[in-house]
Formats: structure tokens, C-alpha cells, sequence
């Protein structure tokens, strides 16, 4: 197994997820990570070319956390939010079901 190529490969599957805010593929590229990383270790001394390789994967990989922890904070600010005018939406449901009815 060429290591160097799978490392700058799963640095880009990372990348285009990260890009495309495609939470299911960040989920399945971390799974793959976990069990790819410690199999390429285990295949001895890295070269030059493969820690750069494996830095560059390292920087994609926080990234994409940062992403990840953005959107986790962006997602509860906006329950937070929806909670805090749930009287309001039911409110504005009911009025529109019953200018709908006409009563």
C-alpha cells in the first residue's frame, strides 16, 4: 500500500466533506481514518514525503473539527432560539390555520 498517496487521498475525501458540509461522509472519513491510521503506522518508519503527507491530513482533519464544532454551536444557538419562541410559532400556526378555516 502506497502510504503517501493514501494519506494526500484521504486528506482530499476530508477536504471536499469538510467543503461541502456533508456531515454523514465527515462521519464515515473519520471511521476510515481511525482504522486506516494505526495499520499505515504499523508498516514502519515514515519518509519524508508521508509525514508531510500525514501533517497535511492533520491540518484538514482540525479543520474539519472546527467545522464540525462550529456548526454543533451555530445548530444548538438555533434550538436554543426555537425554544425560546416556541409560544410565539404555535401562536402563528394557529393563526394561520384558522385564517385557512376562515374563523
Amino acid at each position: 500500500m502506497d502510504r503517501h498517496k493514501t494519506l494526500l487521498q484521504l486528506a482530499q475525501q476530508l477536504s471536499a466533506a469538510t467543503a461541502a458540509s456533508d456531515w454523514a461522509a465527515l462521519a464515515a472519513i473519520n471511521t476510515l481514518l481511525c482504522a486506516s491510521l494505526p495499520a499505515l503506522a504499523a508498516q514502519g518508519e515514515w519518509t519524508p514525503a508521508e509525514r508531510a503527507a500525514l501533517a497535511a491530513l492533520r491540518d484538514v482533519h482540525v479543520a474539519a473539527v472546527a467545522k464540525v464544532d462550529s456548526a454543533t454551536v451555530e445548530t444548538g444557538q438555533h434550538l436554543n432560539d426555537m425554544t425560546h419562541n416556541r409560544e410565539g410559532w404555535l401562536a402563528y400556526a394557529l393563526d394561520s390555520d384558522n385564517a385557512a378555516t376562515g374563523t
